[in-house]
């Protein structure tokens, strides 16, 4: 058999790496896997397609924002990464995020609907059935069940600059989303399966499937050395993200770090530089890594994980964290808080910064290793890659026998 996958990323970030365990998991049960992106620096164990240029995302990027066409752009790469396609002749295409500035929606699914191959599409956010944004939640915007338009959140990614053509947007996505006929839309959470169930893509067959980690590589092991490398003394709160901003929580982290005690430092990984700069002292910065083994160190050493997002559909840093056997306080976001029980965590309403430092306090009054068994318990049993990934290669063998 046959996958071609395609990503913005590969082997880089959540889905990235979700799209690389993927496909070794099917080069492991003697199949061939190719990865299609726009990013292709880091090594793959598939076969890796790289789409398009640096100079053409940044003209897709500029189409974006002075016309508000995401994904409109990018005919040249997208006609290429086609022929490329077509060579391969894959039995199954799997779609994860097709956004980005290197893509052009049009020809692609033209060529899936002619193709009529079977399509499995992992939604990793809400762009494909919204007008502009990829998180309506983010100004509680729910004008895409019906029809998008007067985009409240235009300034929002994908931003544009001048007009609002969120109402073209949602026509073109719909009329071209709904064309393909042998396409299974998976889900990672529950949260956003309920939402694909209301929008223009209802008909579709929905399969949640969760994300999944490696749990032999992340799990509780000591941190000594990184402590002592990154001047860490004593309890600390973690935070990760692979881009820190406003969605991400990184100012109420700053609110919480003014109302935490001293001794309890909060350490955050993923921040740029200039980021660095604005912070106060009381917070440790750690530079964005693909080191797994220095991730594992740090989600292990912490008293908790807090993952104060604003909007979001399954985190991997919440299972991270859990396989590490730390407990996590997420925000009650998307499927945010379907990573964790009353046993391995707390989930606090959005944008609650009290609401975070009880949680906190109630943690450590708990112990940490009131909750590190049940976390560990729980990552191995829900969200193992090796039995999140095999439900995928089950669902391409089905799809492949209905031909």
């Amino acid at each position: 058999m046959k996958v071609l996958q395609i990503n913005t990323t590969v082997n880089s970030g959540s889905h990235g790496r979700i799209a690389e365990d993927i496909g070794l998991s099917l080069i492991q049960m003697c199949h061939e896997s190719y990865i299609a992106s726009a990013y292709t620096g880091r090594p793959s164990r598939s076969q890796k397609i790289k789409i398009g240029s640096n100079l053409d995302r940044k003209f897709h990027g500029l189409r974006t924002r002075l016309c508000d066409r995401h994904g409109f752009g990018s005919k040249a790469s997208t006609r290429q990464l086609i022929d490329q396609i077509v060579k391969i002749d894959p039995d199954i295409i799997h779609l994860h995020n097709i956004h980005g500035y290197y893509l052009n929606i049009r020809y692609l699914f033209d060529y899936l609907r002619l193709a009529n191959k079977p399509v499995v599409w992992t939604f990793h956010d809400c762009w494909p059935f919204t007008g502009h944004c990829s998180y309506f939640d983010a100004v509680n915007c729910y004008k895409w069940k019906t029809g998008c338009h007067n985009c409240p959140n235009i300034h929002g990614y994908p931003k544009s600059y001048f007009f609002d053509n969120s109402r073209m947007n949602y026509r073109d996505k719909k009329e071209l989303f709904t064309s393909v006929r042998r396409m299974m839309l998976v889900s990672p959470s529950q949260w956003m399966s309920s939402h694909l169930g209301n929008s223009f893509l209802h008909d579709n067959e929905i399969k949640v499937i969760y994300n999944g980690i490696d749990t032999d590589n992340f799990r509780p092991v000591k941190a000594d050395s990184l402590k002592e490398k990154y001047k860490i003394k004593g309890k600390y709160i973690l935070g990760v993200a692979n881009i820190w901003n406003e969605r991400k929580g990184l100012d109420d982290f700053i609110k919480l770090s003014s109302m935490t005690k001293p001794e309890l430092q909060i350490v955050l990984v993923g921040l740029n530089r200039n980021q660095e700069r604005k912070l106060p002292s009381s917070i440790i910065s750690i530079s964005r890594t693909e080191n797994i083994d220095d991730l594992a160190a740090l989600y292990s050493a912490a008293e908790v994980f807090v993952n104060p997002t604003y909007v979001d559909n399954f985190p991997t840093t919440n299972i991270e964290a859990l396989a590490c056997g730390t407990p996590v306080i997420t925000y009650n976001t998307g499927g945010s808080p379907e990573a964790i029980d009353e046993n391995t965590g707390i989930a606090v309403n959005r944008g609650d910064i009290g609401g975070l430092i009880s949680a906190v306090k109630e943690v450590l009054e708990n112990g940490k290793n009131h909750y590190t068994h049940a976390c560990r318990e729980r990552a191995v049993r829900l969200y193992d890659k090796n039995d999140r990934f095999a439900d995928y290669i089950s669902l391409y063998r089905n799809l492949v026998k209905r031909t």
